[in-house]
């Protein structure tokens, strides 16, 4: 969904039978959500955006970290791809605690006048923006630190075979990137599913020291995809993409 922003608001994963049961639950993984705000910004004056989300939002977040709110933030430089120029993402265990997360840290920004002001100023830099809630299918994508930057591919599904192309990531791919991961070559990478927002409706995000690394790895993937039949599986459900690199300007964990 495209919006328009008003205020100081920017923002923008056995011993006996009976036993079992608690077993597997307690090895589930923690649910893992993402809030990203995708914005529209006037070229010419983008990095005075970067300076307002250092100012005003970045300490929030930060603080919200510290207090339980919030998982994992992060703050994107558009490199190279398509129209958003700028993304700020949060991370919780569920939705409601993303929806909580986003009016508390708004709510605390516009509690300033400073801050309010500065969110003005912002938002006439970057007027709309798409939000849109993720929710992590497969990866390390909220529980491990990112490199400097990313590569972030959003996929327009085949909405009733959409757990086909989760099926070939998570059986045939995944593999791959943790194989990568473990060998230096990536970072992180995580494989994402829609929940709220626009038309994309799945996400495959890779990240590495720098661009040069992350290039590199991104090749080397393309070359493992056309052995694999999941990548095969994969395109022909998810045949529609947008390609971006991300340079990551701040992160937390």
């Amino acid at each position: 969904m495209t919006t328009k922003r008003t205020g100081a608001t920017v923002l923008p994963a056995c011993l006996c039978l009976l036993a079992a049961p608690a077993a597997m639950a307690q090895d589930k993984p923690a649910e893992r959500f993402i809030y990203a705000t995708y914005s529209y910004c006037d070229f010419s004056k983008q990095e005075r955006y970067d300076e307002i989300f250092e100012q005003v939002q970045q300490p929030l977040l930060e603080a919200a970290m510290k207090d339980g709110t919030i998982t994992n933030y992060g703050y994107l430089v558009h490199q190279t791809g398509g129209q958003w120029r700028r993304a700020a993402v949060h991370g919780a265990g569920s939705v409601q605690a993303l929806l909580d997360a986003q009016k508390k840290i708004g709510d605390q920004a516009d509690a300033n006048e400073k801050n309010k002001r500065l969110g003005a100023e912002a938002s006439a830099i970057c007027p709309s923006h798409d939000d849109y809630i993720w929710r992590t299918v497969a990866g390390n994508l909220g529980t491990a630190s990112r490199g400097g930057a990313a590569f972030s591919t959003y996929y327009v599904c085949d909405q009733t075979r959409e757990s086909q192309a989760d099926a070939a990531v998570t059986g045939m791919l995944a593999p791959v990137f943790d194989k990568m991961v473990a060998d230096g070559k990536l970072k992180s990478w995580g494989w994402l599913e829609h929940v709220v927002g626009g038309k994309y409706r799945r996400l495959a995000t890779i990240s590495a020291t720098d661009v040069k690394a992350l290039m590199e790895a991104r090749s080397a993937i393309v070359d493992a995809m056309e052995d694999n039949p999941g990548g095969d599986m994969l395109t022909a459900v998810c045949g529609e993409h947008t390609d971006y690199i991300w340079e990551l300007r701040h992160e937390a964990p």
